[in-house]
């Protein structure tokens, strides 16, 4: 997958996220994990972006860290969203799969990057 792929699969994840994030109930749970996901979730294509333009390798590799925190982060509060039942788990669970795919890229790019250094 090339960078302008990941790029628009990272955009595209941070748009289920914000609808995921309007579907959760108005509730004090609701609405700080809706605000806690919409800020990570959203972070993850925005910081991939950055990454793109990084300056140096290590650069390069600081930034791809920020997005795997921000896409496991993600990946956190779907879970619990799951855990609390506030939406049920089949509604989510391709987008949290998709969160772990996204962390597994990210890490192995990462990976490899830190090798090549």
């Amino acid at each position: 997958m090339n960078k302008e792929e990941l790029k628009a699969r990272t955009k595209k994840f941070a748009l289920r996220v914000i609808n995921l994030t309007n579907a959760l109930p108005n509730t004090k749970a609701g609405n700080v994990i809706s605000s806690q996901l919409l800020r990570s979730g959203t972070s993850v294509g925005a910081n991939y972006r950055a990454v793109c333009l990084s300056k140096s390798k290590a650069d390069f590799i600081s930034k791809l860290g920020i997005v795997v925190e921000e896409a496991d982060e993600s990946a956190f509060w779907m879970e619990l969203i799951i855990e609390s039942k506030l939406i049920p788990e089949f509604l989510i669970n391709n987008l949290l799969n998709e969160t772990y795919e996204i962390v597994a890229i990210m890490v192995s790019s990462r990976k490899s990057a830190m090798k090549n250094k």
